[in-house]
């Protein structure tokens, strides 16, 4: 118990500090699937969806500290009266967290007024080949797989992912030479 206690913590602590890279602009989201992953294999049974959820709550906690300067002690005052049911040991890791980086967070206007978009983070692709279906035997139909990782405005990264025929890859990326082409002129 005290060593998934011990893992449960250090996970929330990460990703707590992954919320406030977010928040000061240093990566463009937690990814809530990945660390979901990493909590699951520690033992710990939890959905991405709860994950996110608590992604949304810390960050919503940290930057509403961050714009009414909050000391850690006015947090953990105000966390413990607003949140009952929460555990002794996650108000910790909150208060150990925010103490060693809450006074990073940039609240600047600029950034207060950023545009309620999406953030690019990564993106894989690959080729396939459609052998066969079960209405058609020899298809041989080339096809692209893209996967997308973007980061939403809350912060949590979400996997897109969508497949091309090669006409279509065709003209996606023409677009995106028409994109560079422009972008060379500014």
């Amino acid at each position: 118990v005290k060593y998934t206690l011990r893992m449960f913590s250090n996970l929330l602590s990460l990703q707590c500090e992954q919320i406030i890279q977010h928040l000061n602009h240093k990566i463009p989201g937690v990814d809530t699937a990945e660390l979901c992953q990493r909590i699951q294999t520690s033992g710990i049974e939890i959905n991405v969806g709860d994950l996110a959820k608590i992604a949304n709550v810390v960050s919503f906690l940290f930057s509403t500290a961050a714009r009414n300067s909050l000391s850690t002690e006015e947090l953990v005052t105000t966390l413990g009266n607003a949140v009952t049911a929460l555990p002794k040991h996650a108000v910790q890791v909150i208060r150990h967290v925010w103490n060693e980086h809450g006074k990073s967070i940039s609240v600047s206007e600029d950034a207060r007024n950023m545009a309620t978009l999406g953030q690019f983070v990564d993106i894989k692709w690959k080729l396939g080949v459609a052998m066969s279906s079960d209405t058609c035997r020899s298809l041989k139909y080339p096809y692209v797989t893209v996967m997308l990782k973007v980061a939403d405005p809350s912060g949590q990264i979400t996997d897109k992912s969508f497949e091309m025929t090669i006409p279509q890859f065709k003209n996606f990326f023409r677009q995106f030479k028409e994109m560079a082409a422009v972008l060379e002129t500014v």
